[in-house]
């Protein structure tokens, strides 16, 4: 009996891994795309800089495909209060009634030598709502490239279009051109462990052919400094984000409530990607 026992044993052992590389073999293959989604709460939406909506919580969220190619294809929507708020610019005309961003975006990235990689595609800003007659309308199209190393990222965005709509804060018809803006953005950020990394952040935005009526410059500088932490898998972030844009009374990004767009304040998410 005890001799049975003992080979019985041995032909077991011997069989289980035949049978684990079996159950291996007829693995199907995991699919060669990734499909994903994610929704983020803000204490406010600030987008290079600058208040979208006016200094009020906003609720975004999108969705992401991925193939393994390299190809990938997304939308992400945000609530906005921005170009509402621009209404009273219009006297006598019926509001602005826009109360959301929705973003449609496609390209294509690789890596080389694991350390490097590049991003090129398009990403087009959609703006549903109704305007008065003459209202310029907002959506814009940007064409983007993107070199990184490692976890920094440098990013160039041209827009084909006028960027968002871009008028004089005191005179519509004094409008940005058609084309030619550029956003210039380096990002970084670093793993300290246990949850907790810290992100940096430095852009210049170029709004061609737009002033604010005082004759100042469209253009500005952006920053934001923060720390992240990983939480019962949410991710929450802390940052304090600046600008030098013009925003006193008069210039570009000057709001039609009296407040500065670009002021800088702190900022704090809580996301989950699903």
């Amino acid at each position: 009996m005890r001799k049975t026992f003992i080979v019985a044993t041995l032909a077991g052992c011997l069989a289980a891994p035949m049978v684990a590389h079996a159950d291996d073999a007829a693995a199907p293959p995991p699919p060669p795309y990734t499909l994903t989604g994610n929704f983020t709460l803000a204490s406010e939406y600030l987008y290079r800089g600058i208040a979208q909506s006016n200094h009020k919580p906003a609720i975004q969220g999108g969705i992401d495909f991925a193939h393994s190619s390299g190809v990938y294809v997304g939308t992400w929507a945000s609530s906005i209060s921005w170009l509402a708020d621009q209404s009273a610019n219009w006297p006598g005309t019926p509001g602005v009634s826009a109360p959301m961003e929705w973003d449609f975006y496609g390209g294509f990235k690789n890596t080389i030598y694991d350390d490097f990689s590049y991003d090129v595609g398009v990403l087009t800003y959609y703006y549903p709502g109704e305007y008065p007659d003459g209202f310029v309308s907002p959506n814009t199209t940007e064409l983007y490239v993107a070199g990184g190393w490692k976890t920094i990222t440098l990013k160039y965005s041209y827009a084909v279009t006028n960027l968002f709509g871009a008028t004089s804060p005191t005179d519509a018809t004094q409008k940005a051109s058609d084309s030619g803006s550029y956003y210039v953005d380096l990002s970084g950020s670093y793993d300290l462990g246990e949850g907790f990394g810290v992100v940096g952040h430095v852009g210049y935005q170029k709004v061609k052919g737009a002033k604010g009526a005082d004759g100042t410059t469209a253009d500005y500088t952006d920053y934001k400094v923060g720390v992240t932490k990983d939480l019962l898998g949410f991710s929450l972030a802390l940052s304090y984000i600046g600008t030098n844009a013009k925003g006193d009374a008069g210039q570009f990004y000057h709001s039609a409530y009296d407040k500065d767009l670009g002021k800088g304040r702190v900022l704090f998410t809580v996301g989950k990607t699903l």
